[in-house]
């Protein structure tokens, strides 16, 4: 066993016992808030033995059961921010307060920073459901995991809010008979571990679930660009993408996959001419701004016109200019073709990558 330290919300200091297999499936162990560590040990233990790698979070403390609104937004910060730093995307398993904050971190966008998610003895509150009701990725829901006095009619309120067998792909353990309450638990976890992270390569067959598929793809690491035009108003717009490739050198050509959904697509699909900007790591705020809906994404950004007058962001690795070659239908995505009229390039820079649903850097020698 090895400790292993991150950097919470704040720069708050979080501290973690890391044990089993380098190359072993990731559980992370994230107890009730104001307990430490020592109370998922013999769990993690146990799930070291069956083949995982654990990693037990020890929280910030709390300062009783009627912690602040500051407090709760802390825990559920330093959770994302423990999630963003791990190498790859593990399970989560959550007791009580702790399954309340986890529900609230992964709920606006967990599929990117966790494979799944254990919610053991959870409190149920009008935000635990709300939370619920948004939560996309592989779902557990463990009532009576401790003891049985945790399966109460607000768990049973809890229950039909969520949508079990929906595409928020939920399921539930009722343990308020287990005779042996913590293997009964154990036993639950690795029932649902072996089916949704298993220890063998994930497969995707034609036909089966998209986010298989959405996690294959992502394994292919990335630039990312922003992808910016002018409205037939004259407003910049843009969006962030990381599907861009060369496509040919003679004559030089390159393209962009648009998805049909983005609120930039129209102005994209009637284009003279558009944009493509490779980002560097000090641009990632760029990247996210330019990814979020609602967002004034120019606001306060250093941008110029290029010689076509597309917008080109400033201290960006590369801005391509391109007239609009073709565009092609693609499923859910368009292609955009553009022949590439002018590029600018700074070497020096290092360039901000996508692998595996995170930002990555690459530091040259």
């Amino acid at each position: 066993m090895s400790i292993v330290e991150y950097k919470g919300f704040g720069g708050v200091r979080l501290t973690a016992d890391l044990i089993g297999g380098e190359h072993d499936p990731v559980i992370l162990l994230v107890p009730d808030a104001g307990q430490g560590r020592e109370a998922w040990r013999a769990v993690a233990e146990a799930l070291v033995l069956s083949g995982r790698r654990v990693v037990n979070l020890e929280p910030r403390p709390a300062s009783g059961p009627d912690w602040s609104t500051d407090e709760q937004v802390a825990h559920v910060e330093d959770l994302r921010a423990v999630l963003a730093q791990m190498g790859s995307r593990p399970v989560v398993v959550a007791a009580r307060r702790g399954g309340w904050i986890a529900a609230q971190a992964l709920a606006p966008d967990g599929a990117h920073l966790a494979a799944g998610l254990v919610l053991v003895d959870m409190p149920t509150t009008d935000e635990t459901v709300a939370a619920a009701l948004r939560l996309a990725l592989p779902t557990l829901v463990v009532r009576g995991g401790f003891s049985p006095k945790e399966c109460t009619p607000a768990s049973d309120a809890f229950r039909a809010a969520l949508p079990i067998g929906e595409s928020a792909d939920i399921e539930e353990a009722d343990m308020a008979f287990a005779a042996d309450r913590g293997e009964a638990l154990l036993g639950q976890l690795l029932e649902f571990l072996e089916r949704r992270q298993p220890r063998k390569a994930t497969e995707f067959q034609a036909g089966s679930d998209p986010r298989t598929l959405r996690d294959a793809m992502g394994c292919f690491a990335t630039g990312v660009t922003i992808v910016t035009a002018h409205d037939a108003d004259g407003m910049p717009v843009g969006l962030t993408a990381n599907s861009f490739t060369s496509v040919s050198l003679d004559p030089p050509l390159l393209l962009v996959c648009i998805a049909n959904t983005a609120g930039t697509a129209p102005v994209l699909r009637d284009v003279v001419h558009f944009g493509v900007n490779v980002l560097q790591i000090g641009q990632q705020p760029a990247s996210n701004r330019f990814a979020t809906k609602g967002e004034d994404r120019f606001a306060n950004l250093p941008w110029a016109p290029g010689q076509t007058g597309v917008p080109l962001l400033d201290s960006s690795l590369v801005s391509f200019e391109c007239e609009s070659e073709s565009l092609h239908e693609a499923g859910d995505h368009f292609i955009l073709v553009g022949r590439v009229v002018r590029a600018q390039f700074e070497p020096h820079r290092d360039p901000l990558l996508y692998f595996r649903g995170k930002y990555r850097r690459l530091h040259f020698a």
